[in-house]
């Protein structure tokens, strides 16, 4: 009964495309009980219907605009690999819900269904080793096939278009077409645009990073090119940030140097740490994170690692920042001037709901979400944190883990499911990084990490788990910190 309804619903005519994005978040569901995915199919097919019913305008409009050569080229581009991916999502597969081929006959008739493989609760709290690995970063690299660390420019540059080319087309249908829908289905399709649209521009944001990282091509000056530009679209100074997240990269897991995320000890939790260690206390604590966290790193150095005087990503004589980088840290202020002073021109002229609105919450989408994800992956009771007297470079990158974000893996552009990966070799591009993560697997052993617990379950287990550090007193090694939560 269910495949044919997810079948069906998955047919429907592409044309309705604000709507069809909402299929996007059913890979939410698929940890959840399975009588619920029949119901969140009606609804958004009985939605979908009764846009093309009662706005017919609607309906051929859009029609009309794919009926030119260009949408459809751009229209191909942009949600062929969308929608293929969508389908291998929610399509039930066999290992989920087996079907007859599947079920083995047992004794006295009886059938078994072969377990799923998944890891348990406890696997995902075993954990990662913190003595110096029997492996070096060279032979690491030597299991991952060459063509992982070549970079090209077209292949880089074909994700750009495709991002751009789905921000884009939900921006056109957003601002053309949803004020004329009715009330009810209104309050659909705008809460769809922004979560839709945040994340698209959540994978322009990691292809920015990318850049920072010269992993977008073998240029340089073109890396940092698209990067200033892309970035500065997001409110996000690129140099600034580039300079200290390679510090970042550079420090990983050490408690003394790390830039962001950097835990604290229990002699230096604050007096109303306690006050907080509840469920409102949390609620309150992630909802300030998730929303301010980002603009405050970045104006306040909040969550970074303490310096001698106030340190600020815009501020070119900061201490993050040395003599020679100061005049990019300028080039990045005027990058993002130059967005804000377009923005308010454009409030002028369109008012200041319809930025907040076409702009501005899925702004904040992509902030929270950014900040979500480097949450998670250096966040987790199993990973362990260094003091100067134990740390070094290599334990340092594998103190991170692997998370699963369903279909938003590849929306993300597999920055969440690969970052070990990543922070061992930040050059490679992203479209290499699962088969390099297949290939240093078997060498990493247990020193690799991923937790596929849902993230929206994971945030908020280790913001009640992990609170500070502090050594385990039951082992010799004073230097190795863990999470704990018992204040």
């Amino acid at each position: 009964m269910l495949k044919p309804l997810l079948l069906n619903t998955a047919l429907l005519p592409l044309s309705l495309c604000p709507l069809f994005h909402s299929l996007l978040f059913t890979q939410f569901l698929r940890r959840a009980p399975t009588n619920l995915l029949p119901h969140t199919f009606s609804l958004i097919s009985i939605s979908l219907f009764s846009l093309d019913l009662t706005v017919p305008p609607i309906r051929a409009s859009i029609d009309s605009i794919l009926s030119s050569f260009i949408s459809k080229i751009w229209f191909t581009i942009a949600y062929g690999r969308l929608y293929l991916l969508l389908l291998r999502s929610v399509v039930i597969k066999c290992t989920d819900v087996p079907c007859a081929g599947c079920v083995k006959m047992g004794a006295g008739g009886r059938t078994s269904v072969p377990p799923v493989n998944r890891k348990s609760e406890t696997d995902n709290m075993k954990r990662v080793p913190f003595e110096k690995p029997p492996f070096s970063l060279s032979q690491v690299k030597k299991a991952i096939p060459p063509h992982c660390f070549q970079r090209s420019v077209l292949r880089s540059f074909s994700y750009v278009i495709y991002d751009l080319t789905i921000a884009f087309f939900l921006y056109y249908v957003a601002t053309h077409y949803f004020l004329h829908l009715p009330r009810p289905l209104s309050f659909l399709a705008w809460p769809t645009y922004w979560a839709v649209q945040g994340c698209i521009l959540t994978g322009v944001w990691v292809i920015a990073h990318e850049c920072g990282h010269h992993a977008f091509s073998d240029y340089q000056w073109l890396d940092d090119t698209v990067g200033l530009v892309l970035h500065s679209a997001l409110l996000v100074p690129y140099f600034s940030w580039k300079y200290s997240h390679r510090r970042h990269h550079s420090n990983t897991g050490s408690l003394e140097r790390d830039e962001v995320f950097v835990p604290k000890k229990k002699t230096g939790m604050s007096w109303y740490s306690k006050y907080l260690n509840n469920p409102p206390g949390r609620v309150l604590t992630l909802a300030i994170t998730l929303t301010l966290g980002w603009p405050m790193y970045l104006a306040f150095n909040v969550s970074g690692r303490p310096y001698e005087r106030f340190a600020c990503h815009y501020d070119p004589y900061g201490p993050i920042y040395s003599a020679r980088e100061r005049l990019q840290i300028y080039l990045s202020d005027a990058g993002v001037l130059a967005v804000s002073y377009g923005l308010f021109h454009l409030v002028m002229a369109k008012g200041l709901a319809w930025v907040v609105c076409v702009y501005g919450i899925p702004l904040l989408v992509v902030n929270g979400f950014l900040v979500l994800i480097t949450y998670l992956q250096h966040t987790h009771p199993a990973l362990p944190h260094y003091d100067s007297s134990e740390w070094d470079w290599l334990r340092g990158a594998l103190a991170t883990m692997d998370r699963d974000y369903g279909i938003l893996n590849k929306v993300f552009h597999n920055i969440t499911d690969t970052h070990v990966a990543h922070h061992l070799f930040s050059t490679m591009p992203h479209y290499h990084a699962m088969e390099a993560t297949k290939a240093i697997k078997p060498i990493l052993g247990e020193y690799y990490r991923s937790d596929e617990t849902p993230f929206y379950k994971a945030m908020w287990r280790e913001a009640r788990e992990c609170i500070y550090v502090e050594p385990d007193h039951s082992t010799q090694t004073k230097g190795v910190f863990w999470y704990n939560n018992k204040l």
